[in-house]
């Protein structure tokens, strides 16, 4: 059965669809029926706190994963199920490295998985703007079909003032679809409610009947217009459509006093939008003790000897998550003695 869509008018709200959407870590995927456009509005707050309380990063790097992991659910909700999407960005600035991955669910209506972390210079970080944090480098998007499938990988320079029109460029060089990203982020002080991050946005992407979603190569050319890529009548519905999203304040983005359909009724209403159901986000890692152990099993014990601690153990610590894991170094490798009982 293909997804539920559902025509919103000037007189429905989202309380009259056919189910309830909730608002905070979702993803609604929409279309315009009368532009040929499609999008998504994203909603993420516990699953953006998940994963920002595993770290105690400084306020600018607190704000570039947040907006990486809003970015990530944004393009992620198009993957199929268990397909994996990371974007990626690798700097010479004083965040070196963000990493953020997107796990489709594994069954339908399960919810998608997501975790992101950041490596960063503390003694280099200024009071400048998060984006000015990175430097040169590049911004890259990867998509993993699953075993046996070659991985997909397109990757674009970090220039733009953001990483959203990071993620705008790449689009358009190598996929050639016309997208725009308008994101909001911070902490929120509700009365009554501990301080905490919230993030909101909408993602739009003309969509040609001609063009693939992935197409093959990586862009490495100058940023494309969508006058360079829509004959002259769909580049007027896109950027009508832009100007449009350009109304929109970072309240509404964000929430949570307004629904994402009540959302789009205000910005899109004059072009019909139609509505699918919504796609839950959680926090969630994918690390365990199984794939520690995997990971060291190209190891012969000379190897493993060299990376044991002075206490006598084999340690790994996750990244995303913060787990702690501690082995007997007799268990791992690929002359295992024994499958291991560390307790």
């Amino acid at each position: 059965m293909g997804p539920v869509c559902q025509p919103l008018g000037d007189k429905e709200t989202p309380m009259t669809l056919g189910h309830q959407i909730a608002w905070d870590d979702t993803v609604l995927p929409f279309q315009l029926d009368a532009s040929d456009i499609r999008g998504r509005i994203a909603r993420l707050d516990g699953a953006l706190n998940g994963i920002l309380k595993q770290h105690d990063y400084p306020a600018q790097v607190e704000a570039l994963v947040a907006e990486m992991a809003v970015l990530t659910a944004l393009i992620g909700q198009t993957i199929k199920l268990r397909w994996k999407l990371q974007l990626q960005v690798q700097s010479k600035g004083a965040v070196r490295m963000i990493a953020t991955d997107y796990y489709g669910p594994e069954k339908e209506g399960d919810p998608a998985r997501i975790r992101a972390y950041a490596s960063y210079d503390t003694d280099r970080l200024t009071d400048a703007a998060p984006f000015d944090q990175v430097g040169e480098g590049y911004f890259a998007i990867m998509i993993d079909q699953g075993e046996g499938m070659t991985p997909y990988q397109g990757i674009t320079p970090l220039e733009g003032g953001s990483l959203a029109n990071c993620a705008q460029t790449y689009f358009a060089q190598s996929e050639q679809l016309p997208t725009r990203f308008s994101l909001s982020l911070g902490k929120s002080t509700e009365p009554g409610v501990a301080e905490h991050w919230r993030a909101g946005g909408v993602m739009l992407q003309h969509m040609p009947k001609a063009s693939p979603f992935v197409a093959q190569g990586v862009g490495t050319g100058e940023t494309l217009s969508p006058s360079d890529l829509l004959p002259e009548d769909e580049a007027e519905n896109w950027n009508r459509a832009n100007i449009l999203l350009d109304t929109v304040d970072d309240l509404e983005l964000i929430g949570p006093s307004l629904g994402p359909n009540d959302l789009l009724l205000r910005l899109f209403h004059e072009e019909q939008p139609r509505v699918y159901d919504a796609q839950a986000v959680q926090f969630g890692c994918t690390c365990s003790e199984d794939r520690v152990r995997q990971s060291l099993s190209i190891y012969s014990a000379r190897d493993i000897e060299t990376m044991t601690t002075d206490a006598g153990r084999v340690t790994a610590d996750c990244q995303f998550c913060g787990a702690h894991y501690d082995l007997d170094p007799a268990s791992v490798g690929f002359e295992a003695e024994q499958d291991g009982d560390d307790a």
